[in-house]
């Protein structure tokens, strides 16, 4: 559930779904609980997971997915992935069943895994996954240019300097990267820039000066023009912003 949806999970149609928040679980720490209900019929277990996606690249990820992912698959499925998560989730009940030292760690690690695996499954069977900016990247050339970009946000990039990492001509490159994207390549530079430069804002306690040189402007006033083009409130008020309350322009999703 990519979006978080609230949502019910039933053996039969009809049959009364109690919340699972106001349950009793049996907390083995502040990250791992097992809740143990109902009787009469044949047992089952669920494995279930929350992730927080941090960093700008995931959450731009996370806009582009559905509002659910179903892997499907029985055992002996000619499906790969299917198999993999399949030994994934075996691993998670393993450790599940006995907390060994170090097994918290263990089922944060495969709970990620599993994640990944679950959205590389989408991307690679899923039609949207191959269109926009999520076929963008998956494009030998423009990937690379936005991995570059990811990577190094600070770095005076420019068109010409971009193309050169691709080996395309100027033209060619910047012609493929708006085909892909969907955005010329310095729109897009630029918008990334600001996408760490919030990520920062919300966490980062320094000042605003130090995150202008970080992203490879000149000044602190350069940095906070752009930004106010970007996000519409200056830098200051972004970071004042109470983060659930904070809402990014529009303009800093993905294309």
């Amino acid at each position: 559930m990519p979006h978080g949806q609230g949502h019910l999970l039933l053996s039969e149609p009809g049959v009364p779904a109690p919340r699972v928040d106001g349950m009793a679980y049996d907390y083995a720490s502040d990250r791992y609980a097992i809740l143990r209900h109902g009787g009469g019929g044949a047992p089952t277990s669920i494995v279930c997971g929350t992730v927080r996606f941090g960093h700008p690249a995931a959450r731009n990820l996370v806009a582009l997915l559905p509002r659910t992912i179903v892997i499907e698959g029985s055992p002996g499925s000619a499906s790969p992935e299917a198999d993999w998560m399949r030994n994934t989730l075996r691993l998670i009940v393993a450790e599940r069943r006995q907390l060994r030292p170090g097994g918290e760690e263990v089922l944060t690690r495969l709970s990620d895994i599993l994640v990944i695996q679950a959205i590389r499954s989408w991307i690679a069977d899923d039609p949207a996954g191959q269109t926009g900016w999520l076929g963008a990247l998956q494009d030998p050339r423009i990937g690379r240019t936005m991995s570059l970009v990811h990577r190094d946000p600070a770095q005076p990039w420019s068109v010409a300097s971009l193309a050169r990492e691709t080996a395309m001509s100027r033209s060619a490159f910047a012609a493929r990267f708006t085909e892909l994207v969907g955005e010329p390549v310095m729109a897009y530079v630029t918008r990334w820039r600001m996408q760490v430069a919030l990520d920062w804002l919300r966490t980062d306690d320094v000042p605003v000066a130090v995150l202008a040189a970080r992203l490879g402007y000149a000044s602190e006033a350069a940095f906070s023009r752009a930004f106010k083009r970007a996000v519409g409130i200056s830098p200051g008020a972004a970071r004042r912003s109470p983060p659930d309350t904070l809402r990014e322009s529009p303009h800093l999703a993905p294309a």
